[in-house]
Parts: structure tokens; C-alpha cells; sequence
């Protein structure tokens, strides 16, 4: 699959980084050239929040999410989150997250991270968005809150009630979320050796609960290891994913458009109907 017949929309950037910094307008015409027509920049502060949401104000194929990362929580209170309300009333916001738990690092106590967690999947609730969860070998404590969450919420859109971001996660684990109502989102990972070994979980994923992301700039390709990470790379992920479940790049392409497209409503915000 080319560039020329690509469409795709990367559902995990974060455009606000320092790395775009000096060529971040280029960075949008390319990811455009190679089919990558709508972007998602994902906040993980409410600073990040902010700059995410004045990109999407400037280019229009820009969304943004608001969210406070596990690993900026560490003295996180209630009013923090309030603010947070204030700023995800914008009509570009789709999202709450970037936010979850994250136990590799631990650079907020998981006593924070938890309580963080727990008061922006309220606030999710409260404004009917759905969420970009981030989890990092804290698998058992997010399927029990999360499960805890879904048991007492019907979801802001049915059953779709967000994405597990670049899912590394067992096949019982893709289940839970899976019968949870979320989405299992990939980035280039899954080609790096190391992920041979996820292949089987990565062809047992429904095709209607797919999705890819970038993540950029962090995970690049495998090819581009060791350098930033951009939307445009998106189409070597879908070439990836495409082989890994003996599936058509096309169709791989089309059905995580449909699904992203289906999750954050973009029909609906493109239309100005939003909530």
C-alpha cells in the first residue's frame, strides 16, 4: 500500500512535545502527503492539555484529548481535575487522557496514580467522552478499577468507552478490555523483535476493535530505530499490523478509520454537533 492510497488517522500523537518544535507545521504536511488526514495530539498535563488544544484550534486535522499522565500526578488534588473539566469543554476536545496507571517507572506513588485515575474516569463520565488509558505492568489493578468503573456506567457512547494506547497485554487480559467495551490500540512496536512474541494476542483482536497509533515521537518504526517518531510513519504500522493477521494494508487502514472515527464521534465534531 502507498502513500497516494493511504488513509488513516494516527489516534495517539503528541505534537506538543520539544521534539516538534523546529519543524512541527512540516512535520502535519507530511503526515497529510502520506495519508495520515486526521491526528489526534494527546495531553498528559493540563500545560500539554492546553498546547494540545491550541494546535488543534490552528490546523484543522488536529483533535485534541486532556488528560494528566500517571507519571505527573504526584501531587495531583480534586481542583487539579476540575480544571481539567474547564479546558475539555472545547469543541476539539475528544478525549479524556492521556491517563492510567504506571508502575515501571513510579515517578508518582500508585497511591496518586490510583486516586488520579479514579477522579478522570469520573470526570469522563461526568462529560460523556470516552478515555485514552495508559497502563504499564499494572495490569491487575486497572482491570479491577476499570472494571469497577464500566460495572456502575453504560459508556459515552454505548459500549465504546475508550482505548487501551499501545495494548502489550496477554490474551486474558485483551479479553477483559475487549468484553469491557475498549478498543486495543498498536504502534510500531509490534514489529520490533521483542513483540514476535504477541503476534498470536495481536490476530485474536476483533477487527472492529482495532486501532494504530503512533505515539510519536517516542516508538519509531523499526526501520527508523533510534530516531523521532512522526504521523507520517503511521502507514508502516498498518503494513505491519497488515502482515502480523495476514490481512490487506487497505483493509487495515479502513477498518481502524471506521473505528476511531466510531469512538471519539469525529463525524459528530466535524459537524459542530458536538456535546
Amino acid at each position: 500500500m502507498t502513500a497516494t492510497n493511504l488513509s488513516v488517522i494516527d489516534t495517539h500523537a503528541h505534537l506538543d512535545m520539544g521534539a516538534f518544535d523546529k519543524d512541527r507545521r512540516e512535520v502535519i504536511e507530511r503526515a497529510l502527503d502520506a495519508g495520515v488526514d486526521t491526528i489526534i495530539t494527546v495531553g498528559t498535563s493540563l500545560d500539554s492539555s492546553k498546547q494540545a488544544i491550541k494546535l488543534a484550534e490552528e490546523f484543522p486535522e488536529v483533535f485534541a484529548t486532556v488528560g494528566l499522565h500517571p507519571h505527573d500526578v504526584a501531587t495531583v488534588e480534586r481542583e487539579d481535575i476540575a480544571g481539567l473539566g474547564v479546558i475539555a469543554n472545547h469543541p476539539k476536545v475528544i478525549a479524556i487522557g492521556e491517563i492510567g496507571l504506571d508502575f515501571h517507572r513510579d515517578y508518582s506513588t500508585r497511591g496518586a496514580q490510583l486516586q488520579a485515575l479514579k477522579w478522570q474516569l469520573d470526570l469522563a463520565t461526568k462529560l460523556e467522552l470516552p478515555v485514552i488509558i495508559h497502563c504499564r505492568e499494572a495490569e491487575k489493578d486497572m482491570l479491577s478499577l476499570i472494571r469497577e468503573w464500566t460495572s456502575g456506567y453504560g459508556g459515552p457512547c454505548g459500549q465504546c468507552q475508550g482505548v487501551i494506547h499501545c495494548f502489550n497485554g496477554d490474551s486474558y487480559s485483551a479479553k477483559q478490555y475487549l468484553d469491557m467495551g475498549f478498543y486495543l490500540s498498536f504502534g510500531a512496536y509490534i514489529g520490533y523483535p521483542s513483540s514476535r512474541n504477541s503476534h498470536d494476542v495481536i490476530r485474536s483482536i476483533p477487527e472492529y476493535r482495532l486501532l494504530v497509533e503512533t505515539d510519536c515521537p517516542f516508538l519509531p518504526p523499526q526501520s527508523r530505530r533510534g530516531k523521532r517518531n512522526e504521523p507520517a510513519y503511521l502507514r508502516l504500522t498498518v503494513q505491519v499490523l497488515a502482515e502480523i493477521r495476514e490481512e490487506s494494508s487497505r483493509n487495515i487502514a479502513e477498518t481502524t478509520t471506521q473505528n476511531a472515527r466510531r469512538l471519539f464521534r469525529l463525524a459528530e465534531r466535524e459537524s459542530g454537533n458536538h456535546i
